[in-house]
């Protein structure tokens, strides 16, 4: 094997080395692109290349299966048979693995497996760089400094194993977040937006958003910790119902753990949750949303199992019409608890919404807050989901349907469950970048909800 090894050699390569009985191999190939700007003008650009190879071997015995894992990056010929042995020695000295299964088969094999991967460079910035050149001279007549990034990334995964698997996917995820700023550093406001290729994000549009809500910030209006009637826009119904579906694993849900635990035992899968006809699902193929349509598992937990690589993901309602319909399993946890196998997915869709904007739900409000963003949520009681984080880059006062001027920050605590019992209108659905949790998660739709009772804890001074 040369150091210039096409990845799918590499595995082939690490499948012949394997002395286990078993043995699953992961390489993912990956590029990235950013651009970074601060007072109006670019600062940074940088492209990188990067490969992650992880071997896992299991080792069958008399009391069951036992599985090692080990990842690399940048590994090179040289070291290729010595990973696949640690990987085996890790699976000897390991007991047997609770969640062990028979490996994965019979899954027909993924086009373009022998392929070279897919890359990203500076190239996918080629329409959007001037548009955000021409923003940045709008933001300078206006009077207000523009900041932020855009990075997009590129991972192509090929995934073979001893069963027979030869899985491949490529996975482009980017990202813009654009704050804008008064010059006194007084006033901020912020936008973000998903992308797959940065052909459909338009800075010049955000930046426009953007002076609207510095204009709002103009008026200064203090308020005190209390619950209000509060507008949560795309973005923070992400970063909420995100958290949500990671603390949604069956498992710690029938063994009394979270919020989807049942008193006196088992779960509440069948339970209404929303009054409002709400579903909320992930689905591979969803249009600009596209994730993998197969168990890419580099390790186990709570809600995945390196023995379930390759298992197909298909399309899955969570919650429909408001009932709660599904939690995540793997092969294992669908065993111990009796529900579907339900792998978790890369994307987060809540739909059945009204067809209202922000915008227009802030014209039928009497009195309540509109919320930028969410941001540094933390869990207070997985027996609830009791969240709590702060708001950030604008809350606004609304008053007959006009923002009228710009509220102090607040903590908050709310749980996501709980807040979908209590939500009173749900509005269009639309793509959406979670700002919280947009290093790890990116592929959501979400629509704004109004919350008639959000409770925000204390006044938080913070910006």
């Amino acid at each position: 094997m040369s150091p210039a090894a096409k990845p799918y050699e590499i595995v082939e390569r690490a499948l012949e080395l394997s002395r286990a009985d078993g043995c699953v191999v992961i390489a993912d190939e990956q590029s990235s692109a950013n651009l970074r700007w601060a007072g109006n003008a670019l600062t940074t650009n940088g492209v990188t290349r990067g490969r992650t190879l992880t071997v896992i071997a299991t080792v069958d015995g008399s009391e069951g299966s036992a599985s090692g894992v080990v990842s690399r990056a940048a590994v090179t010929a040289e070291e290729l048979e010595p990973l696949v042995r640690a990987a085996e020695a890790a699976a000897r000295a390991a007991g047997p693995a609770e969640d062990a299964q028979p490996l994965v088969a019979d899954v027909e094999a993924s086009a373009g497996f022998t392929d070279a991967p897919a890359e990203t460079g500076s190239e996918v910035f080629a329409a959007f760089a001037p548009a955000l050149g021409e923003a940045f001279g709008r933001a300078r007549a206006g009077g207000r400094e523009l900041y932020g990034f855009a990075n997009h990334e590129l991972t192509s995964t090929y995934l073979g194993s001893s069963t027979g698997l030869r899985l491949r996917h490529d996975q482009p995820s980017g990202t813009l977040e654009l704050n804008a700023k008064s010059p006194d550093r007084t006033r901020s406001a912020w936008a973000g937006r998903a992308t797959r290729d940065f052909r459909d994000v338009d800075p010049l549009a955000m930046d426009a958003d953007l002076a609207v809500r510095l204009g709002w910030a103009e008026r200064k209006v203090e308020l005190p910790a209390g619950r209000y009637e509060t507008l949560l826009p795309p973005t923070a119904v992400a970063d909420l119902l995100i958290y949500l579906m990671w603390s949604a694993a069956a498992r710690d849900a029938a063994e009394g753990r979270t919020v989807f635990s049942r008193p006196g035992g088992g779960t509440r899968v069948g339970e209404t949750l929303s009054p409002l006809p709400l579903t909320l699902r992930s689905d591979p193929a969803a249009a600009g949303l596209q994730s993998a349509p197969f168990v890419i598992a580099h390790a186990s937990g709570d809600d995945s199992s390196v023995f379930d690589n390759g298992l197909p993901v298909a399309p899955v309602e969570w919650l429909s019409a408001g009932k709660l319909e599904r939690l995540v399993t793997t092969r294992h946890s669908a065993g111990l608890t009796g529900l579907p196998v339900s792998p978790g997915a890369g994307n987060l869709i809540l739909d059945g919404g009204g067809e209202q904007s922000v915008e227009e739900m802030t014209a039928s409000t009497g009195r309540g807050l509109l919320l930028t963003c969410l941001w540094y949520i933390r869990e207070v009681d997985p027996a609830t989901l009791l969240l709590t984080g702060l708001t950030r880059d604008g809350v606004y006062l609304v008053e007959d349907g006009e923002v009228v001027g710009e509220v102090n920050n607040f903590r908050f605590n709310e749980s996501p469950v709980d807040l979908l019992s209590r939500a009173v209108e749900a509005g269009r659905t639309e793509r959406t970048l979670p700002r919280e949790w947009s290093d790890w998660f990116t592929r959501a739709a979400m629509p704004p909800l109004r919350v008639p009772d959000f409770n925000m804890s204390s006044v938080s001074k913070g910006v």
